[in-house]
């Protein structure tokens, strides 16, 4: 499943919601520019996933047809598929780390990043002897993050003690990296996920 199928199924999910709702509400909802959405709206329309018609006060509502109906459904049975897919891989992933780290001698880990796969890395852990010390997150500092409060990275040297770090995170890592070696944390310490 790739991003335009993505973008594809949550504009015919939003539409399905909410019919009257305009094409900036959508580009705000869906945290993307009026002018992707103005495409992908007028290509959908193209290939008869919805009508468009005219209200009162010059506002335009969208309506879901059949065809519209089935691809949404079609759409969601594969973004189940993919998420349980991405699930999976992420699992096994983590299994291998984390039993590579064991076999290392480490006890002691903090999660660099409060994401979808430090998630899945917090239910791996608790398959291990792998002790959770904190989840470091330079940009979500304070919140919660399944009962651990997210620190920021500065805090890791004055009031925390582990092994290694663990950043589990597919994006920017090179740039995660060199912020967490420009922190002063040994590079030796740091562990990223494939």
């Amino acid at each position: 499943m790739d991003h335009q199928d993505i973008r594809t199924l949550k504009i015919l999910e939003a539409i399905d919601e909410n019919q009257g709702q305009s094409q900036r509400d959508l580009a705000g909802k869906l945290n993307v520019s009026l002018g992707l959405v103005n495409s992908f709206i007028k290509r959908l329309a193209r290939k008869g996933y919805f009508k468009i018609t005219t209200i009162p006060g010059n506002r335009i509502k969208y309506i879901l047809t059949p065809g519209g109906l089935a691809e949404k459904t079609r759409l969601s049975c594969e973004y189940i598929h993919f998420s349980f897919e991405f699930y999976q891989r992420a699992r096994q992933q983590f299994r291998k780390l984390f039993q590579d780290l064991t076999d290392m001698g480490v006890s002691d880990i903090v999660l660099y990043g409060a994401n979808d796969y430090a998630e899945i890395a917090c239910i791996t852990l608790q398959e291990t002897k792998l002790n959770l010390k904190a989840v470091v997150d330079d940009d979500k500092t304070g919140r919660m993050f399944l009962g651990n409060a997210i620190l920021d990275s500065s805090q890791l040297a004055a009031s925390v003690t582990y092994d290694r770090i663990v950043v589990p995170v597919a994006e920017q890592r090179e740039a995660v990296l060199q912020s967490l070696i420009d922190k002063g944390i040994l590079r030796e310490k740091i562990v990223l996920l494939d």
